[in-house]
């Protein structure tokens, strides 16, 4: 996994906690901008949603706190991947919910999200994908969709 700089991972963090701050309203955002760009994923979750985006937000804030110790993360998004593997996530879902991510901070955090965060949270993105897609991609399968535009 691509090692963040300290100004980045002060960026993650930063942004997330204002994010996290705003509630279920945050991960409501984020849901309703995923569904509005790639419909044919409601149908992997359940009718009330609620209770996902608690989940949503604290998964995040695991992950955000461990971005600096990459040996701490890596077998919570191998376990997390071969989850939502489970659930129904194929690899070209990666790019529609790490474009709705950024929507959403973009959205809710405003004039405070500058382009700077926003290159941050690409970078993490595209390692945090690619660990997950690693773990759940059965072995010698290399085909990889691009995660994020730039």
């Amino acid at each position: 996994m691509t090692a963040l700089t300290e100004e980045e991972l002060d960026r993650v963090r930063g942004s997330f906690r204002a994010l996290a701050a705003l509630g279920e309203d945050g991960a409501a955002t984020f849901y309703d901008r995923l569904f509005a760009t790639s419909p044919g994923l409601r149908a992997l979750f359940p009718e009330d949603i609620g209770p996902q985006c608690t989940k949503l937000m604290s998964m995040l804030g695991v992950i955000v706190a461990r971005l600096h110790d990459h040996a701490a993360l890596q077998p919570l998004l191998a376990d997390l991947a071969r989850r939502h593997v489970g659930y129904g996530a194929r690899p070209e879902h990666y790019a529609g919910v790490g474009e709705a991510l950024l929507w959403t901070l973009g959205q809710r955090l405003g004039p405070e999200f500058t382009p700077a965060h926003a290159d941050a949270w690409r970078r993490a993105y595209a390692a945090l994908s690619a660990t997950m897609l690693d773990a759940a991609a059965p072995a010698g399968d290399a085909a990889r969709p691009q995660l994020l535009s730039a």
